[in-house]
């Protein structure tokens, strides 16, 4: 048998084992979205809530606007961890980040061989589910956002098809994640070098998750305004400079045009962290900013990195101050 056709065959099988329950951990904007649109591409899916455990079982209609100006909706079954001796199926991680560490140890004897998959921001965010022993994991780079409107409806906008890479694991289950996860509204790609991507996002991140709330402004303030531009510029330039330590090379003209593509696609929407001062939630500044300060400090380049560290540190003490710190 050809080499081609072996890998045909194992993708088959992998797909197979892979296609029946998706278990979406994390009920905010992108998990809900991400639901609504894989049950109308005619998947099982059920949403675990992340931070709650109380048992519960429901369902839900969610609906979910576009960016054309339509809206679509799906009923979607909403759970929680202790509800399920096992997960069989995919695991997409959509929940905040810095709940990864209690994750990893709830889920560890649930999920056999199951790949999970993080959708999520920030670098750095896996390490727990590594530490501990799981033996698939896969990365996704986030290129959309997703806004909660009410309880049950949220806008949604994609800016470029999302890629997906392996941090442990191997390509054809990669290719059969993909392939399942992938839907009409909400589009996926298998990425074999995911490292340069994950930086890009990060810094990227880095900025819109700092500035624009401290502006109190929606994402499309860098393409609109030359200052807020500027200071994008020289956070990606002390960014870039400790991504080279770690054996990542980025192109900083390439970082501000990934900048300004999610910027002009994302116009009017607000970023998550926005979003979380907003409702008096905890933010993910530590995975972005802060994160890079920690890697600088490393590497004794932390005066490098001042701007990028003060605005971590106003948003770490806004968020603190919203929660009545």
């Amino acid at each position: 048998m050809a080499n081609d056709e072996i890998y045909i065959l194992k993708l088959i099988i992998v797909t197979m084992l892979l296609q029946n329950t998706i278990y979406i951990i994390g009920a905010g904007a992108i998990g809900k979205a991400l639901a609504v649109f894989l049950k109308l591409e005619g998947k099982y899916v059920i949403i675990i809530r992340g931070s709650i455990d109380d048992k519960s079982h429901y369902f839900e209609k969610i609906k979910v606007e576009l960016f054309n100006d339509t809206t679509v909706e799906a009923e979607v079954e909403i759970s929680t961890v202790s509800n399920f001796l096992t997960l069989n199926g995919i695991i997409v991680l959509t929940n905040k980040s810095f709940g990864n560490p209690h994750l990893a140890s709830t889920i560890k004897e649930k999920i056999n061989n199951s790949p999970i998959v993080l959708l999520q921001n920030g670098l750095n965010i896996e390490q727990s589910f590594v530490d501990i022993g799981f033996s698939q994991i896969y990365r996704c780079v986030l290129f959309a956002t997703s806004q909660s409107l009410s309880q049950n409806l949220f806008r949604f906008k994609p800016v470029a098809i999302s890629p997906i890479g392996i941090i442990k694991g191997d390509v054809v289950k990669l290719d059969a994640i993909v392939k399942q996860l992938n839907s009409t509204y909400f589009e996926f790609k298998g990425e074999q070098n995911i490292e340069p991507v994950i930086w890009t996002k990060a810094i990227v991140n880095s900025i819109f998750n700092s500035v624009c709330p401290l502006l109190e402004i929606d994402n499309g303030i860098f393409h609109r305004d030359t200052t807020a531009l500027n200071i994008a510029k020289r956070i990606v330039a002390e960014c870039i400079t400790i991504a080279e330590c770690k054996g990542i090379y980025l192109n900083a003209d390439k970082v501000i045009n990934s900048l300004l593509m999610i910027s002009k696609s994302s116009e009017g929407q607000l970023i998550s962290t926005y979003q979380d001062i907003k409702n008096n939630r905890r933010t993910e500044i530590e995975t972005l900013n802060l994160a890079i300060t920690h890697i600088a400090k490393e590497f004794n380049k932390e005066d490098i990195v001042k701007e990028t560290r003060l605005l971590g540190e106003l948003i770490y003490i806004r968020a603190e101050i919203g929660k009545g710190f």
